[in-house]
């Protein structure tokens, strides 16, 4: 039906098939239904929906591609759903700025498809085909994340509106300012609770001349950590290093039909504009991995080639999922000090096996994170849930955090004040400034 949004008509759905498509997230976490569901196009829509919500006190979620692994995008059951895939133009890219502007709807696929015409490439790589908005609200990061940082270090400005109806430009398109507070920030990774990203201006980075990938078993994880640290410590351009534990290599020998070695592993891109200089780094890194013990070295410099070895590594998760069928899946992303990689790796595992739980192992070693997919029934859950916990709590225990790019959703909100200790009377202060009435997102990150 149409109603007016501020004086300005738009469709809402309130259809109930259309709605219980709303009702789970990625992991299958179920959710409440919504009240309803906008799709606005552009910012001045977004406004107008925003001005309505102040003025009947209606709770809103934001949303873009719908990946949250952390129940950000499930209902109570009073709140409207934003829908922003409908804001996916590409307003401008900038090749001599090395910058795009865009809606929050466009995917980082989309973003690439276009950039890539310009000799350019948009770098966050969190796995799934997100929306840029989405991610800027989770402040998502992935394979790449060791050189070119996340989405906090990639967007230099954004628009948004706010519960109060009010609307603010943040940062300014270039690399440096030391002007003000830095707004921008605050709603990166702020999963829309504080305000609504209605246009970024990413940072784009040049596609480079040469990449050679590299794919490295070893006899045990502790082997693998230790190379891996070793390669960061000698500054090699290293754009990509991700771990994977043996389970998870064999999860991917039997979705891919393939013969790897069924043992720990690091999966690496080095990049250079020099033939010689890639190929010397490439030797530098396959050094390292030797003096480590390495059992297995692949290496795959055609773009087919890379695109194969990193088709394994991306397919992972649909991996564990085809060896597990019928079950549900619980994912972890704690990230913790490099000291502390192969000591949680190695808990992480134990914590399975006590708990009866086929877990894997993965993450984006280079920037410390860890990532465990747990298939489990749902005689199971408890103990899948008690199992997260205590990989939170360990990470939380030597210094890392409850989640290194997922965010803080329903389910990691219980660790924040372990983790932020006072600071979270600083985050619910700025909280109630920006939404006193709890509209934005309500319950996510903090309680209402």
């Amino acid at each position: 039906m149409t109603i007016a949004f501020d004086g300005l008509p738009l469709e809402i759905d309130t259809r109930p098939a259309v709605l219980d498509q709303f009702t789970v997230d990625e992991t299958g976490r179920p959710g409440g239904r919504p009240r309803g569901v906008v799709y606005p196009a552009d910012h001045d829509q977004v406004l107008a929906v925003l001005r309505w919500a102040r003025d009947t006190k209606t709770p809103l979620i934001a949303r873009g591609a719908g990946t949250s692994l952390e129940g950000h995008l499930l209902a109570r059951g009073d709140e409207v759903v934003l829908d922003l895939s409908q804001a996916n133009s590409i307003l401008d890219i900038s090749p001599t700025d090395f910058t795009a502007t865009v809606q929050p709807g466009v995917t980082r696929t989309q973003l690439n498809t276009a950039a890539a015409e310009f000799g350019l490439q948009f770098t966050v790589d969190p796995g799934a085909d997100a929306s840029l908005g989405g991610m800027a609200a989770t402040n998502a990061s992935g394979t790449t994340t060791v050189r070119y940082g996340g989405m906090r270090a990639n967007v230099l400005a954004l628009q948004a509106v706010f519960a109060d109806g009010t609307e603010a430009r943040l940062g300014r398109a270039v690399r440096k300012s030391s002007s003000g507070y830095d707004l921008k920030d605050l709603l990166i990774g702020s999963a829309g609770t504080l305000g609504i990203i209605t246009e970024l201006t990413v940072r784009l980075h040049p596609i480079p001349e040469l990449i050679h990938s590299l794919r490295i078993s070893f006899p045990t994880v502790a082997e693998t950590v230790d190379a891996a640290v070793e390669i960061l410590g000698m500054s090699l351009p290293v754009s990509r290093l991700e771990l994977v534990d043996a389970p998870s290599m064999a999860a991917i020998n039997a979705f891919r039909g393939t013969s790897y070695p069924e043992s720990p592993a690091l999966f690496i891109d080095t990049e250079s504009s020099s033939a010689a200089a890639v190929t010397a780094d490439e030797q530098e890194i396959q050094r390292i991995a030797l003096t480590h013990g390495a059992v297995d070295i692949a290496t795959a410099r055609s773009f087919g080639e890379r695109h194969a070895l990193w088709e394994d590594r991306h397919n992972l998760y649909f991996a564990v999922k085809s060896c597990n069928p019928g079950r549900r899946f619980l994912i972890t992303d704690t990230a913790v000090p490099f000291s502390q990689i192969a000591t949680t790796v190695d808990t992480t595992a134990r914590l399975g096996e006590e708990y009866g739980l086929h877990v894997t192992i993965a993450g984006h070693i280079g920037d410390g994170n860890v990532h465990t997919i747990v298939p489990y029934a749902e005689s199971e859950t408890e103990a899948a849930a008690q199992f997260s916990d205590r990989v939170v709590r360990h990470a939380l225990g030597v210094g890392g955090t409850a989640t290194g790019e997922h965010g803080i959703g329903l389910t990691k909100k219980k660790y924040l004040r372990a983790e932020h200790g006072s600071a979270v009377d600083l985050m619910t202060a700025i909280k109630h400034t920006l939404d006193p009435n709890g509209l934005l997102n309500p319950d996510k990150i903090l309680d209402a």
